[in-house]
């Protein structure tokens, strides 16, 4: 993080210290250091429901206690930073420290990264290597999880990585490769160009394919429109095209809710998913081991 401004840091500072040592003046402007007794007679000058109370000086455990606060705190803001830009005598910061156990991560858990690294995905997955594979499930929890949920099933617009439908495929390198380069999935919204009647009709026709009941005659109008306009992604046959992530139309596994509302909405407005690359963010070997435990799940 970028240091604050000249004006926030001498606010900052001057308003620090005008808190510690207001507190030290009244500390002892209120300590009746000219008699030290620990008891006296007077009282507050007021009563509490009848009950007045004696204006006893703090006792001397406390007070040094008090004293002791305010040495720790100016020592403290001496050594560490507190007081706006100035960075602390022992120039300490929590982002040094994070590099340090970053570094010191690193020397020791990379030689267990590329002991695992340099098996093949479909090695790792077998029982003498389960803890590769619980370091990998600890990474997707810590990566993934938010999307794809803690089990891996999926929600709405998150695919369920448990099963066996995949649509850019599910072999280890495809995989990889989602996890690396991340994935844009786009499909069309043909409401302007079908109509209402035709999105009907489509719809019909595409919930067919996996054995929904339907309007007949709207799926056998609906067809020819798909020939048409869906065939070049989906295929003939509508069984999907990996190589552009198109999902199979014939399996009753969608991502979006199999409805017919919710087939209607995907018809008529389109989708647009994201699934963003995590090169950047992980090394290589970190993504080799997300890789087997996500291939582990639809491979057991």
């Amino acid at each position: 993080m970028s240091d604050m401004n000249t004006f926030w840091s001498v606010w900052v500072t001057v308003i620090t210290l005008a808190v510690i040592f207001g507190c030290t003046w009244l500390l002892f402007a209120t300590r009746k250091s000219e008699t030290h007794k620990e008891t006296t007679e007077e009282t507050v000058g007021h009563a509490f429901d009848g009950i007045e109370e004696y204006d006893n000086p703090l006792p001397r455990w406390w007070f040094q206690m008090f004293i002791g606060t305010v040495i720790f705190g100016i020592a403290y803001l001496a050594l560490y930073p507190g007081l706006g830009n100035f960075q602390g005598l022992l120039g300490w910061s929590s982002h040094g420290q994070w590099e340090e156990e970053m570094k010191h991560a690193e020397e020791t858990y990379k030689p267990i990264f590329a002991k695992y690294a340099a098996m093949p995905v479909e090695e790792l997955v077998k029982p003498e290597n389960a803890t590769g594979l619980k370091m990998g499930q600890r990474m997707f929890a810590n990566n993934c999880s938010v999307c794809h949920g803690t089990a891996a099933t999926g929600a709405h617009g998150f695919p369920n990585l448990t099963d066996a439908d995949w649509l850019y495929g599910g072999q280890a390198d495809t995989i990889k490769a989602s996890i690396a380069n991340g994935r844009n999935g786009a499909m069309p919204p043909w409401g302007a160009v079908l109509g209402e009647e035709g999105v009907r009709d489509v719809t019909n026709y595409v919930l067919s394919l996996s054995g929904n009941e339907v309007d007949a005659e709207g799926a056998e109008r609906g067809k020819a429109q798909f020939t048409a306009l869906c065939a070049a992604c989906h295929g003939a046959d509508a069984k999907g095209l990996a190589a552009l992530g198109a999902p199979n139309l014939t399996d009753d596994v969608w991502l979006y809710g199999g409805s017919f509302e919710k087939v209607a909405h995907s018809i008529r407005n389109g989708r647009n998913g994201v699934m963003p690359a995590h090169k950047d963010l992980l090394s290589d070997d970190k993504i080799h081991l997300i890789t087997a435990y996500v291939y582990s799940l639809s491979n057991k």
